[in-house]
């Protein structure tokens, strides 16, 4: 069933009318931006599965994404690179959501969950529940205690909550120091070979994807949809202020748990898959707010740059001279750390820290 476009006016906003009585208004920027990001996702897809050495040939594509692979052809898109770059767009989009969902609720641009201990918190839960403690837990399951811990700890370290900036990242580096030195430790406990595996993975790294990562991530996405849908219009109402919020009907505290129960459980989910990839959560909801140029939670784009994001970054951990197969987490570590100090330095221009 296609979706119909019409103006509405005179907000200047388009109505997306996908059935009869059943549609909703987007910004006319908003869904540019959301075909432009979705056309680069499919871009670097394509670059993914193509170059290299061992690349499908792109007239032969089609044929192995429709399953009429073999030889070479068929282990890149069932084994090499298929769920490589699966795991990268679920991951990616699980990040990029979970940051939405966490910037939106404490209404602060450094309100990721890696800035503040989240993503370290759930690649410790992850580490201990898969190597200290094998068979007793999922690692999924480890990996979202550990996020869960993190948060609590942080909560309760900054003595507001989740409301002062300056106060949050302080606590966030303290839970983080402390979930890498526990990881440190899991690290010096276990056998080496099984060691050197899981330092690749704490980094955040995709050089072993398997399809089974891929779905890890992509339930956790599933599975949340429904509620991240029906908490949008609240945390959209709840970005004016809870007051503003409570006043057209939404229920600022619940919607706030839900959303960062929704925020934890889609991170434990990314680093149970791909390990805790630092600084996607944080930026891929600032680049949908700035391409957009408007106020708002930006769920979906939010989502998307999330995926294109670490597609991108796993394409140059590929395929750059000199730094390939490098764990993805490092390039998002560098971009990301950049984009972090210079968000530390506007907020502290705008007296927010």
């Amino acid at each position: 069933m296609s979706a119909r476009v019409r103006a509405v006016a005179p907000s200047g906003l388009l109505l997306v009318r996908l059935a009869p009585g059943v549609g909703f208004p987007v910004r006319p920027r908003s869904l540019g931006v959301g075909v432009l990001l979705v056309a680069l996702t499919l871009a670097a897809s394509v670059a993914t599965l193509t170059l290299g050495r061992l690349g499908i040939a792109l007239a032969d594509l089609p044929s192995a994404l429709a399953g009429n692979a073999t030889g070479k052809d068929a282990f890149v898109v069932n084994r090499l690179r298929g769920p490589r770059l699966a795991t990268a767009a679920a991951v990616g989009a699980a990040f990029g959501l979970s940051g939405a969902l966490f910037q939106s609720v404490t209404r602060n641009p450094l309100g990721s969950p890696d800035v503040i201990g989240l993503g370290a918190g759930a690649g410790a839960g992850a580490a201990v529940t898969a190597l200290l403690l094998p068979g007793v837990l999922p690692v999924s399951a480890g990996a979202v205690l550990g996020a869960a811990l993190a948060m609590a700890l942080v909560y309760v370290a900054t003595g507001k909550g989740f409301r002062s900036p300056g106060r949050l990242v302080v606590a966030g580096i303290g839970v983080t120091a402390i979930a890498n030195a526990l990881i440190e430790y899991v690290v010096y406990a276990v056998e080496r070979d099984k060691a050197s595996v899981l330092k690749s993975y704490v980094n955040g790294s995709l050089n072993a994807s398997a399809w089974d990562d891929a779905a890890t991530a992509a339930l956790a996405l599933v599975l949340c949809a429904p509620v991240v849908a029906a908490l949008a219009r609240n945390l959209t109402a709840g970005e004016m202020g809870d007051d503003t919020a409570e006043s057209l009907g939404a229920s600022p505290d619940l919607t706030k748990t839900l959303a960062v129960l929704a925020s934890i459980a889609l991170s434990g989910a990314a680093v149970a898959a791909a390990g805790p990839i630092a600084f996607l959560a944080l930026c891929s909801p600032q680049i949908a707010k700035r391409l957009t140029r408007a106020s708002g939670p930006h769920l979906t784009l939010s989502t998307l740059t999330g995926a294109l994001l670490l597609i991108l970054a796993d394409l140059a951990s590929q395929h750059l001279p000199l730094f390939e197969n490098l764990p993805v987490g490092i390039y998002t570590m560098a971009l990301g750390g950049a984009y972090l100090a210079y968000l530390l330095v506007h907020e502290w221009r705008k007296g927010a820290l």
